[in-house]
């Protein structure tokens, strides 16, 4: 079992890069799942993942640009991001929010600074190291709810795929990620105060982010990032 277990661990690092590379192309709202691009941020790595945690790129992928819309959204009310193809992937969900700052909008917003909070994640699933089980694989979609308690404004709102199936070396975990701009529509008057910044949230150390999946069977699993706010 064990050597069956790391067969299958270095067989699955060994699967060609461009293999199962899905990407977040639209946004989901009111129950709808609107153009691709319309909303969300284009970018140029066509590859899709970004593998640098500390690289510009990691905010919202490479050569990421503002989309043509800015989807207004209810505070309280569920979004989501729609993939191109189902995620191909083993690994984790993790979504991001920033408010937009005065002179600027969803679209001309980079996401720089420490600004960013989570607000929804998708964990593994372990029981002490007999098995590990990751509720993303093959979704096609992620819903998340918007928090009542945020101002009104224009936010960047982030997704990323932690894929971990070559993550037991440094630099081997895969980001998939896509931003989308929007406009809460709230009469909630509460701001998080603990805020990262994307590049920064992460080294490429932390233990769910370097971390052998295959063998032996973690007994846990830490989920990286904050805690989501609430």
């Amino acid at each position: 079992m064990k050597f069956f277990a790391a067969a299958l661990g270095l067989a699955a690092a060994l699967v060609p890069q461009v293999a199962a590379h899905y990407r977040f192309t639209a946004l989901i709202v009111n129950g709808t799942t609107t153009a691709d691009y319309q909303y969300v941020k284009p970018y140029t790595n066509m590859n899709s993942p970004v593998t640098d945690v500390s690289s510009t790129g990691f905010t919202c992928n490479i050569g990421a640009s503002s989309a043509p819309g800015i989807a207004w959204v209810k505070s309280g009310t569920q979004i989501g991001f729609k993939t191109d193809i189902p995620i191909g992937h083993p690994g984790v969900i993790n979504v991001y929010m920033a408010k937009v700052p005065s002179g600027q909008t969803a679209a001309t917003f980079t996401g720089t600074g420490k600004v960013w909070f989570k607000v929804s994640q998708l964990s593994a699933q372990t029981d002490g190291g007999t098995s590990i089980k990751w509720p993303a694989d093959n979704l096609t979609s992620y819903l998340f709810t918007i928090p009542s308690k945020l101002p009104s404004g224009d936010y960047l709102v982030r997704i990323e795929h932690i894929a971990l199936h070559g993550a037991s070396t440094f630099g081997g975990a895969q980001f998939y990620i896509s931003c989308a701009q929007i406009h809460v529509i709230s009469s909630g008057t509460t701001s998080p105060t603990s805020l990262v910044s994307i590049p920064g949230v992460y080294t490429g150390n932390e233990p769910g982010i370097l971390i052998n999946i295959y063998w032996p069977i973690p007994p846990s699993y830490t989920q990286p990032g904050p805690a989501v706010w609430s």
